[in-house]
């Protein structure tokens, strides 16, 4: 286990290589630089020119990309060049909005999910299937943005119940929550009836049921300990993409985390303050996603074992016959 786990960190440099130098190479394709965003009245052309040569826009796209790298390889992400302060305490300061959020839709989002996955499956075919089915799709494809402002325009706008955007009560959590629950519900609950309706019909639960056992039971403790390997699957890669992805939801509620200001940064072409972003937000990707793969172990006990070291077995040696020549 220890070494898969070190494979895949050592897998992670090339990875994070790849996205600094594809952000690099956006924002720098992206019309205007951080000098378009800054108040330049009064400057002269010499003052402009100064600006560039200390933000770096005079040397290539090449130079300024390896100029980062060797600050990253000491630990350095870099100073935002639009508030002059150090991209990790930007980060941590709006990380944990971020993972709240996250988290809360998380347990929203499986506490739906599960039941109506498991209802679907079990009445496959019928009129409840294709509701929440329906209901799937329609979170599955349903863009965030309009998700969103639905809830915004029918419970902020309409009936006035909830603020609009984030002002620190419980209210403002409302919203946000809600519309990541739906778009992790969505996928979690086709995972969820598909995974249920390829295992309800194997043999050991027709041997379950014949000796007895409720089908509570034999949903609960038979079916869904085979089913949720790719249940697990789904919600790790559903909530990596909601930390990955929650620019959307936090743009329209204006919620001081990560993903909008990520946005923000490639609004005022703050290439520093994005690269660093994407790249902290690129490594936890990666490491949720080793989490999900190290659960695995504990929910089937076969995965485990693949993991397990190989004792071998000791042979036995000869017994001495007693007077014996």
């Amino acid at each position: 286990m220890l070494r898969y786990i070190l494979i895949r960190m050592l897998l992670l440099i090339p990875i994070l290589i790849c996205v600094c130098f594809i952000i690099f190479t956006l924002m720098d394709l992206v019309p205007g630089d951080i000098i378009d965003t800054l108040d330049t009245t009064g400057l002269s052309q010499d003052d402009i020119l100064a600006l560039r040569e200390y933000y770096g826009l005079d040397r290539p796209l090449l130079l300024r990309f390896f100029s980062y790298m060797g600050g990253l390889v000491q630990g350095d992400l870099g100073i935002s060049q639009s508030s002059a302060r150090p991209i990790w305490g930007e980060f941590i300061s709006r990380f944990p909005r971020t993972l709240e959020l996250a988290i809360i839709g998380l347990v929203l989002g499986v506490s739906i999910a599960i039941p109506l996955g498991i209802l679907a499956a079990k009445y496959a075919g019928t009129i409840l299937d294709n509701i929440i089915t329906v209901f799937s799709l329609f979170g599955f494809s349903a863009p965030p943005f309009l998700l969103a402002l639905l809830l915004m325009v029918f419970l902020s706008v309409d009936l006035k119940l909830l603020p609009a955007a984030y002002d620190g009560t419980w209210k403002c959590y409302v919203m946000p929550a809600t519309t990541s629950a739906l778009i992790m519900a969505a996928s979690i609950v086709r995972q969820t009836r598909s995974s249920v309706l390829e295992v309800k019909r194997q043999d050991y639960l027709r041997t379950a049921r014949s000796k007895g056992v409720s089908e509570l039971r034999v949903t609960t403790r038979h079916a869904m300990r085979n089913a949720w390997i790719p249940i697990i699957t789904q919600i790790g890669l559903t909530l990596s993409r909601m930390l990955a992805g929650s620019a959307v939801i936090e743009s329209v509620y204006s919620w001081p985390g990560v993903g909008a200001m990520t946005v923000d940064a490639v609004a005022r072409r703050d290439t520093t303050l994005a690269t660093g972003c994407v790249m902290l937000t690129a490594i936890m990707y990666v490491l949720l996603l080793l989490i999900v793969d190290l659960v695995y172990g504990f929910v089937d006990p076969r995965i485990k074992a693949q993991y397990a070291p190989v004792r071998r077995k000791r042979t036995p040696t000869r017994m001495k016959v007693r007077g014996a020549a």
